[in-house]
């Protein structure tokens, strides 16, 4: 695509998703709310069902928005059929902000709503983090090493968080979704932190572990999905641009096997099997991503 039609269609697309983020965005601030001032829990329930559909329906329009400004191949390879009925953890690469609408639409007519992982800082974003808080997310504070000396009174307390949503999605299917790498890939942040792998951040156990451990009876399976744009160097702004082509998202179905279900943090032994097999998953995504940058 020229660069001049590259620079009239970005400010066009910019504003229809922005518009279409906070149309339905404060849709569902607005039933968070009513929700929130109803004590009744049959009330609750019926709301949060509203605002789940509310919360598809924005991921389904951002991505027919585009489909309408790109031409483009969205290429989706499921091994196994899924149901709306099951608990699923989503273990998935981290490679833009565009992850997140692609795997809201992919799991609208598939799955149960998706609940993702939130850094603190979400919280502020316009329509965003109201929204989130709204669909029952979770807000993740990250310290650093050097902090969490400092203050060791606050280690553990994302498992905490994570304990507590676990908990509140155990009543009704659910998909939790982890980006297991902490953050999106980057070239500096890929050398910074010496990842062994090609197209990937190192992953991170911890979390994902303890979502397991928390929640390992009701997930029937792990859904392993690799996101990838393989003639793409920025996502985001490609897309905006209209200049993004293709966009690849394979889904490998894994079992919950009791060896994945364990207490990480005080069993030296199944801390050690559990970062292996995550390593083992990651290093078949990254050889996949590998042959489809090619």
């Amino acid at each position: 695509m020229s660069n001049t039609r590259s620079i009239i269609v970005f400010p066009i697309h910019l504003f229809f998703q922005l518009s279409n983020l906070a149309f339905w965005g404060i849709l569902v601030i607005l039933f968070g709310l009513i929700k929130l001032i109803l004590p009744f829990d049959a009330a609750q329930k019926a709301l949060l069902s509203i605002m789940h559909r509310l919360y598809f329906s924005f991921g389904i329009f951002s991505v027919a928005l585009i489909k309408a400004f790109n031409r483009i191949e969205i290429r989706i390879e499921i091994d196994e059929a899924l149901s709306k009925q099951k608990w699923y953890l989503i273990t998935a690469n981290h490679v833009s902000y565009l992850d997140i609408i692609l795997l809201i639409d992919f799991c609208a007519p598939r799955i149960a709503p998706p609940k993702f992982f939130l850094k603190k800082e979400l919280i502020w974003l316009p329509f965003v983090g109201l929204a989130a808080w709204a669909l029952e997310m979770p807000f993740m504070r990250r310290y650093s090493q050097q902090f969490l000396t400092q203050h060791p009174e606050l280690k553990g307390k994302d498992i905490e968080t994570t304990k507590h949503y676990c908990q509140r999605y155990v009543n009704k299917p659910t998909t939790v979704i982890n980006f297991v790498e902490g953050t999106r890939f980057t070239k500096d942040k890929h050398a910074k932190r010496k990842s062994p792998f090609s197209h990937l951040m190192r992953p991170k156990a911890g979390g994902i572990a303890f979502t397991l451990s928390a929640m390992g009876d009701l997930f029937s399976n792990v859904l392993d999905i690799t996101i990838a744009y393989p003639d793409s160097q920025h996502p985001m702004m490609d897309m905006l641009c209209g200049r993004m082509t293709k966009i690849i998202i394979d889904v490998t179905t894994l079992p919950v096997t009791n060896e994945l279900v364990g207490d990480y943090f005080n069993d030296e032994s199944f801390r050690q099997g559990f970062q292996t097999w995550l390593n083992q998953l990651w290093q078949r995504k990254n050889d996949r991503m590998r042959a489809w940058m090619s």
